[in-house]
């Protein structure tokens, strides 16, 4: 006789969740491939034993009243959440665990386990682990960050991470083992892929030989700031729980700020971080005594110094030639006068050149400031009484020869103007300014990158000593990943670093009352003789260099390529500068020359002002002499010029009408707003010399359209240097304004490009 079945019980649904790890032939790249699988396994339980929804219970005999529709509101349950019957086979789990289940990815699993999981346990599901399971999440319960700042305030350890099972657990080892198993997951341009939503799983490791490991998950949302705070993880040592960084650094924690986070310490430098942040906001009041008007870009400027002042810090004011720049610092002194903290004076350095352009400001603009200039043999007598004075003007000339007497001085200020001029940090002019001790440095440039970024670290060494690491670092870190290999991550890393402590503006952003500039590409030909002479010292020059790379190596053939070039763009000008011996027929000796002046004589009859300028002094001694038998009058201003101010006055108040400059002498510190049109007679390595050069005129209170030429000679030399030039302007731009970088230097193509021979002659 059967026995009675009991009245069905409703059964207890068991969820058992394993993965397994194995590798697999990938015929896709002929490798061996790690997979990971993932299983869930249902199962019903019965007064305590298991039974899978489509088998019989095991080792029993006894009959079983089953409630076969719960045992089906429960499959229907899971495939409401995504589930599908597993049609192959899996070592996730064991084959007596349940029938078995999978998901469509691993993302799928996340979310289940995050967003469903907790809903099962409520409605009473049983949920067994595998041992391997790679989603067993422990819930992060809050985040932190530990602030920790040195006695004398120029440094502060950072700790940033998570407390789970009540505790804390620092992030940064953690990602540290992320980064080196998984580089491509943390990586710049990864993460901004990634949504706010998404999670990233990771593993904490085991606190003591008795405790397991621990898995959570961390949103993307929260690891993205925590990460740019960070900085580069992978540099960082194995194990490192803190960072240690310079208090200027403090501009990281601003990632931070919109965080849900517990904040132990730091509240000073969470304040100086949102200073940094809010550096070049805010315009300033022009001082009380300033003897002009501050446009609202100037007071800004202004406000941005005095910012730096307050937090401590200095910066580099790189604002385009023309737009007051001195003006600007010469407000920031009197702001400092007016407050009563010059009780140390505020020193200038600058090239030679300039000193008259500020002595002239100066006096113009703050006569409450007591000006001293240290110029000539009688500067010495000076030396014993330079506090009495509020602002010093040295030169870079002078500063070597003088620190061994001035050194000791302590200053409230120290600016150095045209600071490209310390571009080398090796240099007697670098290493004098370092020493001197200052309350602040500033650093004023148009161009404070010329040719590569090792001159911006020179100028961050001077303000900010070990802020962008020592040389040898940055380069490894800055230089070559973004010269050499255009990386643009590190190109944004290092505009991030720099970016409140260099001060920007160019014409088009903030002088819209400019008229236009309209550069002119003006090209010549050789003439039959320039020619022929070019052919010839091409080749005996190709041979040459050819030579000496082959001993000396690309490095040390340096000088000997610079001869080879000078000689062939000196052929390009004008050939008696190579042999001033020889004479020509009028017009022989340079088609450039020839050029130049029908176009003067064209200038002249459209009563044009014109700026010539031309690197070769000797140039400007030949277009001297054919402007004389033309019966042109000029003016002429080069490093032998003993008066600037009476030709730069000849010309702006029109009592001439060109003026011949040579580049290195008219670069800095002249305000030639008559002048209509530039010329530059010959192309130079560096655009920005040229540059500065061209806004000489086209600066604060031109009310002129402005024409550039440059006169280039086809298929020679010159036209390679003007290729060369865009690429190094690409360089700055890539720094200064956060485009594109790329990298200027000799490479083998270069030379043969710069040596290749002349293109047949039109006819």
């Amino acid at each position: 006789m059967r026995p009675e079945l009991a009245t069905p019980t409703a059964p207890t649904p068991r969820l058992w969740l394993g993965s397994v790890e194995f590798s697999a032939f990938e015929p896709r790249n002929g490798r061996m491939q790690r997979h990971v699988q993932h299983r869930a396994a249902l199962a019903f339980a019965y007064a305590g034993r298991y039974v899978s929804p489509a088998a019989p219970p095991r080792g029993s005999d006894a009959p079983l009243s089953r409630d076969l529709t719960s045992e089906r509101q429960a499959r229907e349950l899971l495939s409401k959440l995504g589930f599908r019957i597993a049609t192959r086979q899996s070592k996730a789990l064991p084959e007596s665990a349940g029938e078995l289940y999978e998901l469509s990815s691993d993302a799928a699993w996340l979310r289940f386990v995050l967003n469903d999981l907790p809903g099962l346990r409520e409605q009473g599901w049983e949920i067994e682990y595998g041992e391997h399971f790679s989603f067993q999440l422990t819930p992060v319960d809050d985040w932190y960050a530990l602030v920790e700042e040195t006695a004398d305030h120029d440094w502060f350890d950072l700790e940033l991470g998570i407390v789970v099972n009540g505790e804390a657990r620092s992030l940064l080892p953690i990602l540290i083992n992320l980064v080196r198993q998984h580089p491509e997951t943390l990586r710049p341009g990864a993460l901004a892929r990634r949504r706010d939503d998404e999670l990233l799983v990771v593993n904490l490791p085991a606190g003591g030989p008795a405790r397991k490991s621990l898995q959570v998950a961390l949103p993307f949302g929260r690891l993205k700031p925590v990460l740019a705070t960070l900085g580069d993880v992978y540099q960082h040592e194995a194990g490192a729980t803190r960072l240690r960084l310079a208090t200027p650094d403090a501009a990281r924690l601003n990632a931070l700020q919109g965080l849900p986070m517990r904040w132990q310490g730091g509240e000073r430098l969470r304040h100086l971080a949102g200073r940094l942040r809010d550096l070049h906001s805010g315009p300033s009041e022009a001082p009380a005594g300033l003897e002009a008007s501050l446009r609202g870009y100037q007071l800004e400027g202004l406000s941005w110094m005095q910012n730096l002042r307050e937090l401590e810090v200095g910066g580099i004011l790189a604002d385009d030639m023309g737009l007051g720049k001195t003006l600007q610092a010469l407000a920031h002194v009197l702001t400092e006068k007016n407050a009563g903290r010059l009780d140390r004076p505020a020193m200038v350095v600058m090239p030679t050149s300039l000193i008259p352009n500020w002595q002239d400001e100066a006096h113009r603009f703050t006569p409450d400031l007591r000006v001293l200039t240290l110029q000539g043999v009688g500067r010495r007598k000076h030396f014993e009484h330079l506090q009495d004075y509020d602002l010093i003007l040295t030169t870079y000339a002078l500063l070597p020869k003088d620190v061994e007497r001035i050194g000791h001085l302590k200053l409230h200020l120290l600016i150095l103007d045209e600071a490209q001029y310390i571009k080398t940090p090796g240099s007697k002019a670098a290493q004098a300014a370092r020493r001197f001790e200052a309350r602040q440095r500033l650093c004023l440039s148009g161009t404070p990158l010329e040719n590569h970024l090792g001159e911006l670290w020179s100028l961050f060494h001077f303000l900010m000593p070990g802020w962008l690491g020592d040389s040898k670092t940055f380069n490894a870190e800055y230089r070559i990943p973004i010269e050499r290999h255009d990386n643009h991550e590190r190109l944004e890393h290092l505009n991030a670093r720099i970016k409140p402590f260099l001060l920007r503006r160019t014409k088009e952003q903030v002088a819209t009352e400019l008229p236009a500039k309209t550069d002119i590409i003006q090209w010549v030909e050789l003439n039959d003789t320039q020619r022929d002479l070019y052919e010839t010292v091409r080749l005996a020059m190709d041979s040459k260099v050819r030579a000496e790379i082959s001993r000396k190596g690309m490095a040390g053939s340096q000088i000997i390529i610079l001869e080879a070039l000078l000689k062939l763009r000196q052929v390009c000008c004008d050939l008696r500068l190579v042999d001033a011996t020889r004479s020509y027929a009028p017009g022989g000796s340079s088609g450039k020359l020839e050029s130049l002046m029908e176009m003067l004589d064209r200038l002249m009859s459209e009563d044009r002002r014109v700026l010539v300028f031309s690197q070769f002094t000797s140039m400007l001694e030949l277009i001297e002499a054919e402007l004389a038998q033309r019966g042109l009058d000029y003016a002429l201003l080069t490093g032998a010029s003993r008066d600037r101010r009476a030709p730069v006055e000849d010309f702006q108040q029109g009592r001439k009408r060109i003026f011949l400059i040579s580049l290195r002498a008219g670069g800095v510190g002249l305000n030639l707003t008559a002048a209509d049109t530039v010329i530059h007679y010959d192309p130079w390595w560096n655009p920005a010399a040229e540059q500065q050069a061209t806004d000489r005129a086209y600066r604060i209170g031109q009310d002129k359209p402005v024409f550039v030429f440059k006169l280039i000679t086809q298929g020679t030399v010159e036209e390679k240097i003007a290729q060369l030039q865009r690429e190094k302007t690409a360089l700055a731009s890539g720094v200064l304004d956060g485009r594109r970088a790329a990298d200027w230097r000799w490479a083998p193509e270069d030379i043969e490009a710069l040596l290749e021979p002349l293109p047949a002659k039109r006819s």
